[in-house]
């Protein structure tokens, strides 16, 4: 496993719509475990191959009690209801913006050894299934959000941070 570098708004790659994996070979394992080692050490909740420079339709969503969810192929097959919170990115440090998104989602995806997989997301969890696989047709969530945080509020923001 090696750790990879997550690329910063600006970079090309991000922008850019990813492929689909169509071989499920040694490439993509190291890819799966240099991500998981990649997400552990930024302390994010998602983590998608565009954003360490690989254009393969590869997301990870940590889903707190279940772990680690790794999602070949994503598709949001339903959404239903709608959130509205604050969102940030690893590939956009220091940055948070008020984004809307479904409040329930449910994706069809392949999982590591190619089996068909669903998953069942609501809150938070169906916030990282969608920003992460928007990152896969080169959307970052600046481009959604409704607006972002002004300076005074991110100050007011770490303040509290700190203070927990």
């Amino acid at each position: 496993m090696a750790l990879r570098q997550i690329l910063k708004d600006g970079d090309p790659s991000l922008r850019k719509v990813s492929r689909p994996v169509t071989k499920f070979n040694d490439r993509l394992m190291m890819l799966l475990d240099d991500m998981q080692q990649t997400l552990a050490e930024s302390g994010g909740v998602g983590l998608a191959a565009p954003q360490v420079g690989v254009l393969r339709r590869v997301v990870l969503v940590d889903t707190g009690e279940q772990g680690i969810i790794e999602m070949i192929n994503p598709v949001i097959t339903h959404r239903e209801g709608e959130q509205e919170d604050l969102e940030g990115c690893l590939s956009i440090p220091g940055k948070y913006g008020i984004v809307r998104r479904p409040q329930k989602v449910r994706a069809t995806y392949l999982d590591r050894d190619g089996n068909e997989c669903e998953i069942e997301a609501e809150d938070f969890v169906a916030r990282i299934v969608c920003h992460e696989t928007d990152h896969l047709e080169g959307t970052l969530y600046i481009d959604v959000a409704e607006r972002m945080l002004t300076d005074e509020e991110m100050q007011e923001l770490e303040q509290k941070r700190g203070e927990s």
